[in-house]
């Protein structure tokens, strides 16, 4: 079929190991990929994909402000992960570039990798295991509680803190959570109003929020003497939540009877770098390399989610499910329409002076669907068969375009 840019020229450049569905998909979409399996810094992104139409990256390759004004042809970035905050989205946004994450799609395993964690701490499995892999044999109850019963605080009640609660109720927790946005409980939660709460009455407080401002250093030395000598504090969430030093300090002085941390303020690049905290060889500390998503179904599921949000967008200019820039999208192309897409800052006038130009080259619509938020605008029009390279000439001269395309 023959398009408006030749889909094989369309380049894809998927780092930090992605799983090979993404590849599989964008290849069959007819798009040349090409794959790396580690993170790659600025410079080193400005060099393999300053040509790049799409992106795809992890959680430790940073989109900067410089590369993402370099990277002229790059129209989508898709993050293979549920955070976002490795690109800058502001800047992202202002080239007309979209970003899309998967939001949904390794909860369930981030979910159970929690409730392992909850259970392994009170029965202090993962030193046990360490013991015995050293020939030492230390059968005792002492230390060692069933989870039945007990408190779970959690702070974040998101997708992943939700599932958290109905798998900890199941297995005879009582749940307590606390989130700053209004949401219903699963089951017999029960909501509080302030963190404090969670610490000062939790046997277990695990972290489910996103990096922000607001939740920056949120567990540090003054929480964690809040919480009981006998809890536990989890953090599958985001490194820069935690005071890394502070819980060290505070497991050393016993103030807490153990943690499960699987995020760090600083994370090796690649496999080969050696890995350094406060927290390595304190006991009853559980340290994971990232993974709380790193299942092979989790994997695979974002893989094919972001995948599919890149190729429809490119397809069709779907912006289902971006992160950055207004949501639109329309049923697949017509074959004797072109499809303009118009990315524009949200002022007074842009709209109009599209539609004066089109009605001055004799173009009629066919179909038409505005978003905006309060930067933006983004367009998609359907128009007749017409000469479209003069369209979006006439289009990108209208004050206020950020990026032009047309399809067919």
């Amino acid at each position: 079929m023959e398009t408006s840019y030749p889909l094989h020229k369309i380049k894809v450049v998927l780092l930090e190991g992605i799983h090979a569905r993404a590849a599989a998909a964008l290849s069959d979409a007819g798009y040349t990929v090409e794959t790396h399996d580690g993170a790659m810094t600025t410079d080193e992104l400005l060099e393999h994909a300053s040509d790049a139409h799409l992106i795809g990256i992890r959680s430790k390759t940073k989109l900067t402000p410089e590369f993402l004004g370099a990277a002229s042809r790059l129209w989508a970035v898709g993050c293979f992960c549920i955070g976002t905050n490795q690109v800058d989205l502001e800047s992202a946004a202002g080239h007309g570039i979209t970003v899309f994450n998967a939001p949904f799609s390794n909860t369930r395993s981030v979910a159970e990798k929690t409730i392992c964690e909850i259970i392994g701490l009170h029965r202090n499995l993962f030193d046990r295991s360490a013991s015995m892999h050293r020939g030492e044999w230390m059968k005792s109850a002492r230390g060692a509680h069933e989870i039945r019963g007990r408190t779970l605080g959690i702070i974040g009640y998101g997708r992943i803190g939700s599932q958290v609660s109905v798998l900890a109720e199941a297995m005879g927790m009582r749940v307590l959570y606390y989130d700053k946005v209004d949401c219903l409980p699963m089951g017999n939660a029960t909501r509080v109003m302030s963190i404090d709460e969670i610490l000062d009455h939790s046997d277990v407080v695990t972290l489910h929020v996103p990096a922000t401002d607001d939740t920056s250093m949120m567990i540090g030395a003054t929480e964690l003497k809040r919480m009981k000598p006998s809890a536990y504090l989890i953090n599958n969430a985001r490194g820069s939540v935690v005071d890394i030093e502070a819980l060290a300090t505070a497991m050393k002085a016993g103030e807490i009877a153990g943690a499960a941390v699987d995020v760090f303020p600083s994370e090796p690049k690649t496999n080969d770098e050696r890995f350094q905290s406060p927290l390595c060889g304190v006991p009853n500390v559980v340290l994971t390399p990232h993974i709380g998503g790193s299942t092979e179904e989790a994997q695979r599921n974002i893989a094919e989610e972001v995948a599919g949000k890149l190729v429809k967008l490119m397809n069709n200019g779907s912006t289902t499910g971006a992160v950055n820039v207004p949501q639109v999208e329309l049923p697949v192309l017509h074959d004797s329409h072109h499809r303009i897409l118009h990315f524009h800052e949200n002022v007074p006038g842009v709209l109009s002076r599209l539609h004066n130009m089109l009605a001055e080259l004799g173009v009629n619509i066919a179909a038409e669907y505005l978003h905006t938020d309060p930067r933006h605008g983004y367009v998609i029009i359907d128009v007749a068969s017409t000469n479209s390279e003069s369209v979006k000439e006439g289009l990108k001269q209208i004050p206020g375009t950020v990026r032009v395309r047309t399809l067919w």
